[in-house]
């Protein structure tokens, strides 16, 4: 069988795992298909290898923009990825035995990871379905990840709502929020199109185009 053709059908494999997911679990999954590689490839390009620290990657399902971390230049040694499904789990180990993975919930952040962790965490690559969660489970995620990476730290999120930030900006009372988000363009290649957002705490302002 042909290179070609195996990537074929491992496309097709994860489209169909991915639709089981989402009509199983569509509050774990959220789509009925993998990230694509441009959407893959702008997450990945947002991580500053220059930063210490491990990369953490939230729900990598079956591994699109695992790989483009790796291909991106991210050591396998700094990179653990945490996944709830276990199907999707069963996958990754398959794809990059090499890798560190560890299954829980990324809701439950800071006790999922006790014990996992060696060292800082510089970056958090998240594909987690965070518009099928109420608000206030998305925001408290921003906090917990933070409270991992320190006020430096940069939280990346993909999300298929083209207009708005997927964790909301600001208080409820209309205060300003603890956190500072910015988006690029929409990415029109990927099924369905999608948006990357880039998180900081306030004040903590990352290098230009980051």
């Amino acid at each position: 069988m042909q290179h070609g053709q195996r990537s074929e059908q491992a496309n097709l494999s994860d489209n169909v795992s991915f639709l089981r997911a989402m009509v199983e679990r569509p509050e774990v999954v959220g789509a009925v298909s993998p990230s694509g590689p441009a959407l893959a490839r702008k997450m990945a390009g947002y991580v500053d290898l220059a930063r210490d620290g491990l990369i953490l990657e939230l729900g990598p399902g079956t591994g699109p923009v695992t790989k483009a971390l790796l291909a991106h230049g991210v050591l396998p040694s700094r990179l653990l990825l945490l996944e709830y499904d276990t199907k999707f789990c069963h996958i990754i180990r398959e794809r990059f035995p090499n890798l560190k993975l560890v299954q829980g919930d990324a809701y439950d952040l800071k006790k999922t990871l006790k014990g996992h962790v060696d060292g800082r965490i510089s970056t958090i690559v998240s594909s987690l379905p965070l518009l099928m969660r109420p608000e206030c489970d998305r925001v408290e995620l921003l906090h917990q990840a933070f409270d991992l990476m320190g006020p430096d730290g940069l939280f990346i999120q993909f999300t298929y709502r083209l207009a708005g930030s997927p964790v909301p900006l600001h208080a409820s009372n209309g205060s300003g929020s603890r956190f500072v988000g910015k988006s690029g363009a929409p990415i029109l290649l990927n099924f369905p199109p999608a948006r990357v957002w880039r998180y900081r705490v306030a004040g903590h302002a990352g290098p230009p185009g980051r």
